[in-house]
């Protein structure tokens, strides 16, 4: 079973959303009930969008309880070495010279607007295992983007 990266945060994001997603269960299975009540089921609209609703929760809190059961948690701080690895604090410099700033983090943490960029993506393949003053090309749908590695930070 292969283990799935995260930080804390990550991790307690899943675990937040997988307690709300059990909590809605009942309500859910109230509004079967409701509709249900209502009669005929086949042109029931409001028993098929419930059953629906209750699919698609069952199907999440699967995929949740999957990813929390494989959690490996990765604190950045106790981190040391040279090298790119999950948890870094990367600054590049992009072909202009200017610096850019990415932490590799989580599927479940990714939000690139914040400079968080999830493991599995171009940039952070590119990056993994490479050191200081390492240059990186990353082939990107506008074409290939090179960078220099700045600085390597666990924080």
């Amino acid at each position: 079973m292969e283990k799935v990266p995260m930080l804390a945060e990550g991790y307690e994001k899943l675990t937040a959303d997988l307690k709300a997603l059990r909590a809605e269960r009942p309500k859910i299975v109230d509004s079967i009930e409701e509709a249900r009540a209502h009669g005929d089921l086949s042109e029931n609209a409001e028993y098929h969008a419930a059953k629906e609703r209750q699919g698609q929760v069952e199907a999440m809190i699967g995929d949740i309880e999957d990813r929390v059961s494989r959690a490996q948690i990765i604190d950045p701080a106790m981190l040391t070495g040279d090298r790119v690895v999950f948890g870094a604090t990367v600054t590049l410099l992009d072909e202009d010279d200017k610096p850019i700033q990415y932490q590799i983090v989580g599927q479940t943490e990714a939000d690139a607007k914040k400079g968080r960029i999830s493991y599995n993506s171009p940039i952070a393949k590119a990056l993994i295992g490479k050191k200081v003053d390492d240059e990186v090309e990353v082939t990107v749908p506008s074409g290939e983007k090179f960078y220099l590695i700045q600085k390597i930070e666990f924080i």
